[in-house]
């Protein structure tokens, strides 16, 4: 069962693809990054959301242990491809990579890491407390 779930962060990571594609050409334009930034971040977030709850409905998990485990592997499998791909693929350097990381400075991207690590489990209980 933990199986397909593991795989379903490949469609997460097209969904997000998608997301990423749809700031650059309708945020893009008219905010400035920043604001594109946390628009898509939000977006990213709401977006995922409904595919994991969607595809929770179907593929509900069967333990909290278990949606935590999906929890901390999707948010390993985003790290692991967020920085790979950006830095051996895409030839971003680290700085740029950990640039999206500083709260501080109004960039929101470690709350949208939050959201994977969580939502396996937030989609679990919400889920029980509907069965019963």
């Amino acid at each position: 069962m933990v199986k397909r779930h593991l795989l379903f962060w490949f469609v997460l990571m097209l969904v997000a693809i998608a997301n990423g594609t749809l700031r650059e050409w309708l945020m893009g334009p008219g905010l400035t990054e920043l604001a594109a930034h946390q628009l898509s971040t939000l977006t990213g977030i709401l977006l995922t959301g409904l595919a994991v709850w969607l595809f929770s409905r179907v593929w509900p998990l069967t333990s909290p242990s278990q949606a935590s485990l999906v929890g901390c592997c999707w948010l390993l499998f985003t790290l692991l491809f967020e920085f790979t791909f950006g830095h051996f693929v895409a030839g971003h350097p680290w700085a740029r990579l950990l640039h999206d990381y500083n709260l501080a400075a109004g960039r929101v991207w470690p709350l949208f890491l939050l959201w994977v690590a969580i939502m396996p489990y937030l989609f679990y209980r919400i889920g029980r407390s509907r069965s019963g």
